[in-house]
């Protein structure tokens, strides 16, 4: 009887827990050693790749596991399987799991680094990655479409995986619906760590994508759960939602440009993200157009975007739109959402004379709004009496046009043990219900709780002078060996005299370069055709110097800085303060920054600092003239300044194409002076400066004297150009034309004054 007994507990075992009578866990050392376990890898197998670098490793995962006996390939400890040089991963087949390796030191010879398929025909279906790092693994060309991360098939996870620093063009991850077999997928991608995406400087910086216009009005069903974005400012379209029935529920955006955006697809959930945007410059909280969308219990605090990527954005559609245009908002929810301190709530945005279609039978409730200065957030932009407003707060006044739906009251708000603020006391009022706003079991996750815990996540920190200060002495290269020998962040102090430089500063770290503060000047002169080359990673700041172009090569087109000649990677920042920089004269078109197609400066900035005798522009951004939105830097900033006898333009700053998908370029001029600017023979903007594209401009209490007209040219978007407070002497007036808009006069201009002295 107890034999019985005991074979019945057996078998039930058996049944309960099968495993394979061949489960095997196969360790491999080298490529052949993987392609030959591939070969008889069973279900409930497991392949290991011992610890090491695998170079130029082209991974094909394919086989037929099971629920109970899936098939394994991981590394042997968990981020010590480092896959590099050419290399990526395809999964085929069902139930494989993937984890522990770290893609980095490479990139993907293929589209995709990781690809949920083998080919169109054989997909992988209840899969799952988990705990892989990929990490820089960007192909060498900056606008070579390449995505990281590609799910087909159905029914697969990725999940606590480290995705950070793409930098080329192309989706950081995307759902593919472009067959059945991959269509109504039920996909899940949680608790993932999405780490800091750069500006692209173009379209194509989306961190995820579900879906594509051609397959948005198909379903997904994918959720999306519980990832945290960290300062993922590629594009204007965090994620970019273009399919049907997906939700996304519980992530983290901190301080991220752009927004969650349900650009296509209907019967989208948005509930329970938490977005925190410290009031960093654009970042934005929830773009809602199509049918069907519910927006509920989302915290959103400290944004600071505007018009598309605003904290709060309901667009208008266009009539009987193509699948790929912008679908009227209707039957849409907004509900018990609370935005603290997020400047721009934006109703019926994009309204022009193609989207006409406004929202409709959509219901705005329970909402909690609260302004540190008290400001009316909405923007209204077309008739919102499809929108029925109702029982939110708000403490500040709002437009009469929506003003029944809320309740205006004063309120302190204070921090809970969740991170996020809620009123405190709750105001005493019988007009308020206390479930106004996000829910007190709200709990954002932890930036710790997403990806894994044996990588580390990238910190924030300065680019500039948080290294060693190296003492320079005068002399011929001393500062070309001083530079050989410095490390990132380190700061060049030179001693006071004059520096001949003879050959090309190559940088690909971040420097300082200074004056030590004495009565007598640093003088710095160069032999080749450019003092300073950036190259990928570099970024120079330049403190009290005098640079002069005397010695240089008697030749056209010289540089004080370049970018290489080839692409970028990585954005450079560019600082210029107290510094002197004369006779750039030697031979024509001299310039004193010229960069190349394919590089991108974060900022540029250039502050109390004096040019003088110039044959060519300051800063020559106009490399990308092939009109497909891309651009060569972000923000141009110059204050206190002097531009004197300078033949081409102060700047030419492009971006030309009429796609709306980046916040920039923008431009700053502020108490500058330029005098005889723009007047040389070679100079064929006929201006002292053009910004063409350019979205952000504000030029105010500047001084201009006997030089050509500033040219401003808006193309795409609303642009925000302001020009106040400037007086033009013997200078034509500015010009201002709307290339591709139907709107007029958009520019701000007041309190200019044009003199004639002759």
């Amino acid at each position: 009887m107890f034999k019985l007994i005991q074979f019945l507990l057996i078998f039930l075992a058996s049944a309960l827990f099968p495993t394979s009578a061949h489960a095997e866990e196969k360790l491999v050392s080298d490529i052949a050693g993987y392609q030959k376990a591939l070969k008889s890898v069973e279900a409930g197998d497991t392949i290991v790749l011992e610890n090491g670098t695998w170079t130029d490793f082209e991974i094909l995962f394919e086989g037929q596991g099971t629920e109970t006996q899936p098939i394994t390939l991981k590394a042997q400890t968990a981020g010590k399987v480092i896959i590099s040089g050419q290399s990526n991963l395809r999964l085929a087949g069902k139930h494989l799991i993937v984890s522990g390796l770290v893609f980095k030191d490479g990139y993907t010879p293929t589209s995709a680094v990781i690809s949920f398929r083998k080919n169109k025909d054989e997909l992988a279906n209840h899969s799952r990655v988990t705990e892989v790092v990929i990490d820089g693994f960007n192909n060498p060309e900056r606008y070579e479409n390449e995505s990281w991360v590609m799910m087909y098939g159905q029914y697969n996870r990725f999940d606590h995986n480290h995705i950070a620093n793409k930098k080329t063009k192309g989706v950081t991850m995307a759902v593919r619906l472009n067959t059945p077999e991959s269509q109504e997928n039920y996909h899940r991608i949680d608790n993932n760590y999405f780490g800091p995406r750069q500006i692209l400087g173009s379209n194509g910086g989306e961190t995820l994508r579900v879906g594509t216009s051609h397959y948005s009005l198909t379903d997904s069903y994918t959720t999306v759960e519980n990832n945290y974005f960290d300062r993922c400012d590629g594009e204007l379209e965090i994620i970019s939602n273009k399919a049907g029935k997906n939700r996304f529920i519980g992530n983290v955006f901190y301080q991220s440009r752009g927004t969650l955006t349900m650009r296509h697809g209907n019967d989208t959930l948005v509930e329970n993200n938490v977005f925190f945007g410290n009031g960093a410059d654009h970042t934005g909280g929830i773009r809602v157009i199509n049918k069907r969308q519910t927006i509920r219990n989302n915290y959103l605090e400290g944004l600071a975007g505007y018009r598309f990527g605003g904290a709060l954005v309901v667009m208008n559609g266009v009539p009987n739109s193509k699948i790929n245009r912008y679908h009227q908002v209707e039957d849409s929810i907004i509900e018990n959402n609370t935005l603290v301190n997020s400047d721009h709530i934006q109703l019926a945005a994009g309204s022009d004379f193609e989207r006409s279609a406004v929202p409709i039978r959509t219901r705005f409730n329970n909402n909690l709004i609260v302004s540190k200065d008290q400001r009316d957030p909405f923007t209204i932009y077309d008739d919102v009496s499809g929108i029925a407003f109702d029982s939110n707060v708000i403490n500040a006044s709002v437009d009469e046009q929506i003003k029944a739906g809320f309740v205006q009251t004063s309120l302190t708000m204070g921090k809970a043990d969740n991170g996020l603020q809620y009123p405190s006391p709750y105001p005493e009022s019988s007009e308020i219900d206390k479930d106004i706003g996000v829910s007190s079991a709200l709990s954002p996750i932890e930036k710790s709780a997403t990806g894994v815990n044996w990588y580390a996540k990238p910190a924030e920190s300065a680019t500039f002078d948080h290294g060693r200060v190296v003492r320079v002495k005068p002399g011929l290269d001393t500062l070309a060996d001083a530079l050989k020998e410095a490390k990132d962040g380190d700061v060049l102090s030179l001693r006071a005299g004059q520096y001949a430089v003879s050959r090309i500063l190559f940088l690909d770290k971040a420097i300082t370069i200074k004056a030590t503060k004495a009565s007598k000047p640093v003088e710095i002169s160069f032999e080749r055709g450019a003092l300073f080359e950036i190259q990928d990673g570099g970024n120079l700041k330049l403190s009290g110097l005098t640079i002069t172009g005397e010695q240089s090569p008697d030749s056209a087109g010289n540089s004080v800085i370049r970018t290489q000649r080839r692409s970028m990677l990585s954005n450079y920042r560019l600082e210029i303060e107290d510094t002197r920089v004369i006779d750039l004269d030697i031979n024509h078109s001299f310039n004193f920054l010229s960069v190349s197609k394919g590089t991108f400066a974060d900022e540029i900035k250039i502050t109390n600092s004096e040019f003088k005798n110039i044959t060519g522009a300051i800063l020559s951004l106009d490399k990308e003239a092939d009109d497909l939105g891309i651009y060569n830097a972000e923000y141009v900033i110059i204050r206190d300044s002097s531009f004197d006898s300078v033949q081409g333009d102060l700047v030419d700053f492009y971006r030309g194409g009429t796609d709306e998908s980046t916040f920039g370029p923008h431009f700053e001029l502020i108490g500058t002076e330029l005098n005889n600017v723009g007047q040389g023979k070679r100079n064929k903007s006929k201006s002292s400066m053009v910004l063409h594209g350019v979205q952000v401009s504000n030029i105010h209490s500047n001084t201009i004297k006997n030089s050509l007209p500033l040219r401003v040219n808006h193309t795409v978007g609303e642009p925000v150009t302001r020009i106040t407070k400037n007086a033009f002497t013997d200078t034509p007036e500015l010009v201002i034309q709307e290339l591709y808009s139907d709107k007029t006069d958009t520019a701000e201009l007041s309190d200019n004054r044009y003199l004639n002295s002759k």
